[in-house]
This record gives structure tokens, sequence and C-alpha cells, in this order.
């Protein structure tokens, strides 16, 4: 491969790790072809992207991009790479394609911010809540304590109106 498309390719690796917010480093090199295009849909359906590069494109794309250098020791074999702006979806989407078949294996992960190095990371992963389900969370918190008051002046109320009903009948 010439310099110049090298370059190109570290450049769109590059790009590719600032636009999403998280990436899994994974092995899939022993999946045949069949489950190796299953994995491809299924990454498509959940907005993942899947890309399988050269460890050492890959490694110059993330010193471009700032300090990932917690991740080289993980970049031996062949590497998928799934980007996703959702931390917990592509260990989600590898925890359920492995009752299928025992890859791909994860081998790193970068999410929000932090460093997951090993397959025994993967429940660890699963469980991050996405901006969304802690955006609901707190959203139900909020609302909670507003419930219980409008729930106590109903029930309130229909006591007064009960035990008002009852004098008048008297």
């Amino acid at each position: 491969m010439r310099k110049e498309d090298k370059k190109t390719i570290i450049d769109q690796i590059a790009a590719t790790v600032n636009e999403y917010s998280c990436f899994y480093l994974a092995e899939t090199a022993s999946l045949n072809a069949e489950l190796t295009s299953s994995l491809r849909r299924a990454c498509f359906k959940e907005g993942i992207k899947m890309m399988v590069v050269k460890n050492s494109l890959l490694r110059e794309a993330l010193r471009q991009c700032g300090d990932f250098s917690q991740l080289e020791g993980s970049m031996k074999g062949s590497t998928t790479v799934l980007f996703s702006n959702v931390g917990n979806a592509p260990a989600k989407l590898i925890k359920e394609f492995t009752k299928k078949a025992p890859l791909p294996a994860l081998k790193a992960a970068y999410v929000e911010e932090s460093f997951y190095i090993g397959a025994d990371q993967l429940d660890a992963l699963v469980a991050i809540k996405s901006k969304n389900e802690l955006i609901a969370d707190v959203i139900a918190l909020l609302q909670s304590p507003a419930k219980n008051v409008v729930s106590a002046l109903q029930s309130a109320g229909g006591t007064i109106h009960g035990v008002l009903q009852t004098l008048a009948e008297r």
C-alpha cells in the first residue's frame, strides 16, 4: 500500500473516531461469512458502525485523536472496531451475538472517556446506562414527589368529600 493511501485511510479512521463518542475493539477473525454478515446486519440495525482495520493504521489514527495508549496492548491479531454514540449498545450486541457463536470477543472499549480492557469487562459495559436512559431516570425522580403530592391531594379530597357526603345524609 502506498504511503498516500495509508494517510487517507488513517485520516478516515481518525474522523470516524472523532465522530462517535465510544468505540469497541473486538476479535471477529474466525467468524464464517454467514455469521459475519449477520453481525454486520445487527450492527446496522442498532446504529453501530462496524469497521475492520489494520492495527498499525488504527494505532496511528488513535495517536492523531488523543491519548489512547492504554488500548495499544489490545491491538493484536485481527481487530474489528464497533463505533456507537450509545455507550452500551455494542456491549449488548456482543453479548447477544456470543449466544450464537463464541465470537465476537471483546478486546477493549473506550466509553465515556473511560477505558475497559479485556473480555471480562463486558458485563460492566452492558450495565452502563445510555444518556437517554439517565435522562429518563432523572425525570422519573423529579416527577415522583410531584405525583405523590397530587395523589395525596386527590385522596384527601376524596376522603373529605366522603365525610361531607356522609354528614349530609344524616
